[in-house]
């Protein structure tokens, strides 16, 4: 199975849509993916992931599957009267850490500063409870660090449109990369596409290897 994941374009956050460049980005997007083999089209149910998907499901033909798992990650301070470092925003955090000569690669990030103070360890946890079950349903059970292939149809080529946190969560949870550590070598630029490819022989234990990053060619020049 190979699964495309896209960022969603450039978005106006007040009212969850694109702006009139998001929306020529993933017109962009669109034509870029349309001949990849894309027979299913998933998206956060957020208005700019719906949004950006949009295109390509019109050019296929297909439905877009919404999903809240994949909605964008939660990352202020649980307490709103005690600040956090760089306000909880992962990739800030992330260079901030580094600057400070801290390791990214600590598997108990959510045990510490600031992650242990923010509403990102538990939007973390949800992303990837959910995304382990949509992955299940699409033929592939997480069994430790790896995926065993459990379904009969899973020579498939997919696409899910969702958000720069939530695609680094989900990224860095199938390939077993500390969050924090992903967050600072994992660019993702609005429509970058990044796929995922997972072996498909029934009953193998496997490991999704990522054989495409930040692709975001598609939208250069592109501008209002």
């Amino acid at each position: 199975m190979k699964i495309f994941f896209v960022r969603h374009g450039d978005p106006d956050y007040d009212t969850d849509t694109l702006t009139e460049l998001g929306k020529l980005q993933a017109e962009a997007a669109a034509k870029r993916l349309e001949n990849c083999g894309i027979q299913r089209i998933f998206a956060s149910s957020m208005g700019r992931a719906v949004a950006t998907a949009t295109p390509l499901a019109q050019r296929l033909s297909l439905e877009i599957e919404t999903r809240d798992f994949i909605r964008e990650i939660q990352c202020d301070a649980l307490n709103k009267d005690e600040p956090i470092l760089e306000n909880g925003h992962p990739w800030n955090v992330a260079n901030a850490l580094v600057s400070m000569g801290e390791s990214l690669t600590k598997w108990d990030w959510r045990e510490h500063e600031p992650f242990s103070k923010s509403m990102a360890v538990n939007s973390v946890n949800k992303l990837e409870a959910g995304l382990d079950k949509w992955l299940e349903e699409l033929g592939y059970r997480r069994e430790g660090e790896n995926y065993r292939v459990i379904g009969d149809d899973t020579k498939k080529t997919i696409a899910m449109f969702s958000h720069a946190g939530a695609s680094t969560a989900a990224i860095a949870h199938m390939v077993s990369v500390p969050f924090p550590l992903a967050c600072a070598i994992f660019a993702v630029n609005f429509t970058s596409i990044t796929s995922i490819e997972l072996e498909d022989t029934k009953g193998k234990l496997v490991k999704p290897m990522i054989t495409l990053l930040n692709d975001h060619k598609h939208i250069k020049g592109i501008k209002i």
